[in-house]
Protein backbone atom coordinates (compact mmCIF):
# COMPACT_ATOMS: atom_id res chain seq x y z
CA UNK A 1 0.00 0.00 0.00
CA UNK A 2 1.06 3.58 -0.61
CA UNK A 3 2.08 5.57 2.46
CA UNK A 4 -0.39 8.45 2.86
CA UNK A 5 1.93 11.43 2.43
CA UNK A 6 3.58 9.91 -0.66
CA UNK A 7 0.21 9.70 -2.38
CA UNK A 8 -0.20 13.48 -2.30
CA UNK A 9 0.47 15.43 -5.47
CA UNK A 10 2.84 18.39 -5.21
CA UNK A 11 1.06 21.67 -5.91
CA UNK A 12 2.67 24.54 -7.78
CA UNK A 13 4.83 24.81 -10.87
CA UNK A 14 8.47 25.56 -11.59
CA UNK A 15 7.84 28.92 -13.26
CA UNK A 16 5.88 30.35 -10.34
CA UNK A 17 8.43 29.07 -7.84
CA UNK A 18 11.24 30.78 -9.74
CA UNK A 19 9.27 34.01 -10.01
CA UNK A 20 8.54 34.05 -6.29
CA UNK A 21 12.21 33.42 -5.50
CA UNK A 22 13.32 36.22 -7.81
CA UNK A 23 10.96 38.63 -6.08
CA UNK A 24 12.17 37.49 -2.66
CA UNK A 25 15.82 38.03 -3.58
CA UNK A 26 15.41 41.19 -5.68
CA UNK A 27 12.68 43.05 -3.81
CA UNK A 28 13.15 41.69 -0.32
CA UNK A 29 11.25 39.68 2.24
CA UNK A 30 8.46 42.25 3.02
CA UNK A 31 7.35 42.34 -0.63
CA UNK A 32 7.57 38.56 -0.97
CA UNK A 33 5.54 38.10 2.22
CA UNK A 34 2.81 40.39 0.87
CA UNK A 35 2.43 38.03 -2.10
CA UNK A 36 1.85 35.11 0.24
CA UNK A 37 -1.70 36.33 0.94
CA UNK A 38 -3.16 35.68 -2.54
CA UNK A 39 -1.10 32.48 -2.81
CA UNK A 40 -2.49 31.17 0.48
CA UNK A 41 -6.03 32.15 -0.53
CA UNK A 42 -5.59 30.13 -3.72
CA UNK A 43 -4.45 27.05 -1.81
CA UNK A 44 -7.18 27.50 0.79
CA UNK A 45 -9.80 27.34 -1.96
CA UNK A 46 -8.15 24.50 -3.85
CA UNK A 47 -6.84 22.05 -1.24
CA UNK A 48 -10.12 20.69 0.11
CA UNK A 49 -8.64 17.36 1.21
CA UNK A 50 -5.91 19.09 3.21
CA UNK A 51 -8.55 21.26 4.90
CA UNK A 52 -10.46 18.20 6.05
CA UNK A 53 -7.36 16.65 7.59
CA UNK A 54 -6.38 19.95 9.23
CA UNK A 55 -9.81 20.17 10.83
CA UNK A 56 -9.38 16.68 12.28
CA UNK A 57 -5.95 17.65 13.57
CA UNK A 58 -7.31 20.77 15.30
CA UNK A 59 -10.01 18.70 16.97
CA UNK A 60 -7.34 16.36 18.34
CA UNK A 61 -4.94 19.13 19.39
CA UNK A 62 -7.39 21.76 20.66
CA UNK A 63 -10.70 19.94 21.02
CA UNK A 64 -12.45 22.04 18.39
CA UNK A 65 -12.59 22.62 14.66
CA UNK A 66 -10.89 25.74 13.19
CA UNK A 67 -12.74 28.46 11.33
CA UNK A 68 -11.65 29.62 7.87
CA UNK A 69 -9.49 32.43 9.30
CA UNK A 70 -7.50 29.91 11.33
CA UNK A 71 -7.11 27.68 8.28
CA UNK A 72 -5.86 30.61 6.24
CA UNK A 73 -3.44 31.53 9.02
CA UNK A 74 -2.21 27.92 9.06
CA UNK A 75 -1.48 28.01 5.33
CA UNK A 76 0.23 31.37 5.76
CA UNK A 77 2.53 29.96 8.46
CA UNK A 78 3.47 27.10 6.16
CA UNK A 79 4.10 29.43 3.21
CA UNK A 80 6.19 31.71 5.43
CA UNK A 81 8.50 28.86 6.45
CA UNK A 82 8.90 27.85 2.79
CA UNK A 83 9.81 31.43 1.88
CA UNK A 84 12.21 31.73 4.80
CA UNK A 85 13.93 28.52 3.73
CA UNK A 86 15.24 30.51 0.77
CA UNK A 87 16.96 32.97 3.13
CA UNK A 88 18.25 30.22 5.43
CA UNK A 89 19.85 28.46 2.48
CA UNK A 90 21.55 31.72 1.51
CA UNK A 91 22.84 32.17 5.06
CA UNK A 92 20.80 35.33 5.79
CA UNK A 93 20.12 34.54 9.44
CA UNK A 94 20.54 38.20 10.41
CA UNK A 95 17.04 38.91 9.06
CA UNK A 96 15.47 36.75 11.75
CA UNK A 97 14.95 36.80 15.49
CA UNK A 98 15.87 33.23 16.44
CA UNK A 99 15.90 32.04 20.03
CA UNK A 100 17.53 28.73 20.93
CA UNK A 101 16.46 26.92 24.08
CA UNK A 102 18.52 23.92 25.07
CA UNK A 103 21.75 24.88 23.31
CA UNK A 104 23.68 23.41 26.26
CA UNK A 105 21.95 20.09 25.65
CA UNK A 106 23.35 19.97 22.13
CA UNK A 107 26.80 21.07 23.30
CA UNK A 108 26.92 18.31 25.90
CA UNK A 109 25.80 15.72 23.36
CA UNK A 110 28.51 16.78 20.92
CA UNK A 111 31.11 16.80 23.70
CA UNK A 112 30.98 13.00 23.75
CA UNK A 113 32.84 13.00 20.43
CA UNK A 114 30.35 10.58 18.85
CA UNK A 115 28.51 13.20 16.85
CA UNK A 116 24.77 13.62 17.32
CA UNK A 117 21.48 12.63 15.74
CA UNK A 118 19.09 15.57 15.57
CA UNK A 119 15.55 14.20 15.58
CA UNK A 120 13.12 16.62 13.98
CA UNK A 121 9.64 16.61 12.48
CA UNK A 122 7.29 18.37 10.08
CA UNK A 123 6.19 20.64 12.90
CA UNK A 124 7.53 24.11 12.12
CA UNK A 125 10.74 24.52 10.16
CA UNK A 126 13.51 21.97 10.09
CA UNK A 127 15.57 24.19 7.78
CA UNK A 128 16.09 26.65 10.64
CA UNK A 129 18.46 24.02 12.06
CA UNK A 130 21.07 25.74 9.91
CA UNK A 131 20.88 28.61 12.39
CA UNK A 132 22.19 26.20 15.03
CA UNK A 133 25.06 25.28 12.74
CA UNK A 134 25.85 28.93 12.07
CA UNK A 135 26.67 29.42 15.75
CA UNK A 136 29.32 26.67 15.64
CA UNK A 137 32.55 26.85 13.70
CA UNK A 138 33.06 24.17 11.07
CA UNK A 139 30.31 21.86 12.30
CA UNK A 140 29.27 19.33 9.69
CA UNK A 141 25.47 19.04 9.37
CA UNK A 142 23.87 16.41 7.14
CA UNK A 143 20.15 15.80 6.69
CA UNK A 144 18.76 12.33 6.01
CA UNK A 145 15.55 12.50 3.97
CA UNK A 146 13.51 11.16 1.09
CA UNK A 147 14.22 13.56 -1.77
CA UNK A 148 11.43 12.10 -3.89
CA UNK A 149 9.04 14.16 -1.78
CA UNK A 150 8.24 17.60 -3.34
CA UNK A 151 10.77 17.28 -6.20
CA UNK A 152 10.02 20.73 -7.64
CA UNK A 153 10.88 22.53 -4.41
CA UNK A 154 13.90 20.39 -3.67
CA UNK A 155 15.33 20.83 -7.16
CA UNK A 156 14.89 24.59 -6.90
CA UNK A 157 16.54 24.88 -3.49
CA UNK A 158 19.48 22.89 -4.83
CA UNK A 159 19.87 25.60 -7.49
CA UNK A 160 19.76 28.32 -4.84
CA UNK A 161 22.55 26.67 -2.83
CA UNK A 162 24.31 23.77 -4.61
CA UNK A 163 26.12 22.92 -1.37
CA UNK A 164 22.80 21.61 -0.09
CA UNK A 165 23.20 18.63 -2.41
CA UNK A 166 26.27 17.55 -0.45
CA UNK A 167 24.46 17.95 2.86
CA UNK A 168 21.41 15.86 1.97
CA UNK A 169 21.62 12.09 2.35
CA UNK A 170 19.00 10.15 0.40
CA UNK A 171 17.23 7.43 2.36
CA UNK A 172 17.81 3.94 1.01
CA UNK A 173 20.95 4.42 -1.07
CA UNK A 174 23.82 1.98 -0.74
CA UNK A 175 26.29 4.56 0.57
CA UNK A 176 23.89 6.37 2.91
CA UNK A 177 24.89 4.59 6.12
CA UNK A 178 28.57 5.04 5.31
CA UNK A 179 28.06 8.80 4.92
CA UNK A 180 25.98 8.98 8.10
CA UNK A 181 28.69 7.20 10.07
CA UNK A 182 31.42 9.31 8.49
CA UNK A 183 29.64 12.51 9.57
CA UNK A 184 29.10 11.27 13.13
CA UNK A 185 32.66 9.94 13.45
CA UNK A 186 33.84 13.45 12.60
CA UNK A 187 31.77 14.90 15.44
CA UNK A 188 29.05 16.20 13.12
CA UNK A 189 25.26 16.30 13.23
CA UNK A 190 22.87 14.16 11.20
CA UNK A 191 19.31 15.44 11.07
CA UNK A 192 16.42 13.04 10.55
CA UNK A 193 12.64 13.39 10.53
CA UNK A 194 10.87 11.11 12.98
CA UNK A 195 7.24 11.61 11.93
CA UNK A 196 6.84 10.14 8.44
CA UNK A 197 6.84 6.55 7.23
CA UNK A 198 8.95 5.58 4.25
CA UNK A 199 7.23 2.20 3.90
CA UNK A 200 4.14 0.70 5.50
CA UNK A 201 5.91 -2.38 6.89
CA UNK A 202 8.24 -0.23 9.01
CA UNK A 203 5.66 1.32 11.33
CA UNK A 204 5.41 1.38 15.09
CA UNK A 205 2.09 2.52 16.56
CA UNK A 206 2.12 5.07 19.39
CA UNK A 207 -0.39 7.26 21.15
CA UNK A 208 -0.36 10.73 19.62
CA UNK A 209 -2.83 13.45 20.58
CA UNK A 210 -5.21 10.90 22.03
CA UNK A 211 -5.27 8.36 19.20
CA UNK A 212 -3.01 5.70 17.73
CA UNK A 213 -0.73 6.90 14.95
CA UNK A 214 2.04 5.22 12.91
CA UNK A 215 5.65 6.36 13.30
CA UNK A 216 8.72 5.01 11.49
CA UNK A 217 10.79 2.33 13.23
CA UNK A 218 13.89 3.26 11.23
CA UNK A 219 14.63 6.28 13.43
CA UNK A 220 15.35 4.25 16.55
CA UNK A 221 17.02 1.45 14.60
CA UNK A 222 19.43 4.00 13.17
CA UNK A 223 20.08 5.52 16.61
CA UNK A 224 20.84 2.05 17.99
CA UNK A 225 23.23 1.30 15.13
CA UNK A 226 25.28 4.50 15.24
CA UNK A 227 25.40 4.68 19.07
CA UNK A 228 25.31 8.47 19.06
CA UNK A 229 23.32 10.79 21.35
CA UNK A 230 19.85 11.69 20.11
CA UNK A 231 18.63 15.28 20.57
CA UNK A 232 15.07 16.23 19.64
CA UNK A 233 14.69 19.39 17.58
CA UNK A 234 11.59 21.59 17.25
CA UNK A 235 11.92 24.78 15.18
CA UNK A 236 8.66 26.64 15.78
CA UNK A 237 7.63 29.58 13.61
CA UNK A 238 6.15 32.35 15.74
CA UNK A 239 5.06 34.83 13.08
CA UNK A 240 6.84 37.73 11.43
CA UNK A 241 10.55 36.94 11.49
CA UNK A 242 10.54 35.02 14.78
CA UNK A 243 11.53 31.40 15.35
CA UNK A 244 11.87 29.48 18.61
CA UNK A 245 14.20 26.49 18.55
CA UNK A 246 13.80 23.86 21.27
CA UNK A 247 16.47 21.21 21.81
CA UNK A 248 15.83 18.32 24.20
CA UNK A 249 17.87 15.21 24.89
CA UNK A 250 16.07 11.97 24.09
CA UNK A 251 18.97 9.74 25.12
CA UNK A 252 22.75 9.64 25.30
CA UNK A 253 22.46 6.28 23.60
CA UNK A 254 19.53 4.27 22.28
CA UNK A 255 19.91 0.57 23.05
CA UNK A 256 17.54 -2.05 21.67
CA UNK A 257 17.60 -5.43 23.36
CA UNK A 258 17.61 -8.61 21.30
CA UNK A 259 14.57 -10.19 22.94
CA UNK A 260 12.46 -7.04 23.36
CA UNK A 261 13.55 -4.99 20.36
CA UNK A 262 10.08 -4.00 19.15
CA UNK A 263 9.01 -3.03 22.66
CA UNK A 264 12.12 -0.87 23.04
CA UNK A 265 11.47 0.82 19.69
CA UNK A 266 7.91 1.58 20.76
CA UNK A 267 9.03 2.92 24.14
CA UNK A 268 11.59 5.33 22.67
CA UNK A 269 9.29 6.39 19.85
CA UNK A 270 6.50 7.08 22.32
CA UNK A 271 8.77 9.47 24.21
CA UNK A 272 9.40 11.34 20.98
CA UNK A 273 5.67 11.29 20.11
CA UNK A 274 4.84 12.74 23.54
CA UNK A 275 7.16 15.70 22.99
CA UNK A 276 5.85 16.17 19.46
CA UNK A 277 2.33 16.30 20.87
CA UNK A 278 3.44 18.83 23.51
CA UNK A 279 4.83 21.24 20.95
CA UNK A 280 1.95 20.60 18.55
CA UNK A 281 -0.41 21.96 21.16
CA UNK A 282 1.91 24.90 21.83
CA UNK A 283 2.10 25.80 18.15
CA UNK A 284 -0.94 24.21 16.52
CA UNK A 285 -0.48 26.36 13.40
CA UNK A 286 2.94 24.81 12.79
CA UNK A 287 1.61 21.35 11.89
CA UNK A 288 2.68 20.81 8.28
CA UNK A 289 1.65 17.20 7.73
CA UNK A 290 -1.24 17.98 5.39
CA UNK A 291 -2.69 14.48 5.35
CA UNK A 292 -4.48 12.21 7.80
CA UNK A 293 -1.53 11.43 10.05
CA UNK A 294 -3.47 8.80 12.00
CA UNK A 295 -4.18 6.71 8.91
CA UNK A 296 -1.29 4.39 8.03
CA UNK A 297 -2.04 4.22 4.31
CA UNK A 298 -4.57 4.83 1.56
Amino acid sequence: MTVAWKAQQELGNRRMIRLMAWIAVSWGRPVARALLFPICLYYLCRSIAAQRTLRRYYVRALGRSPDWKELFHHYHCFASTILDRLYFLRGHFDQFAITIQGADTLSQALASGRGCLLLGSHLGSFEVVRAVGSTRDEIDIKVLMDEDNAPLMRAFFREINPAVADNVLQVGRLDTMLRVQECLDGGGIVGIMGDRLISQNQAVYCDFLGATAPFPTGTMRLAHTVRAPVVMFFGLYRGGNRYDIHLELLSDRIQLSQDRREDDIRRWTQRYADRLAHYSRQAVDNWFNFYDFWRAAH
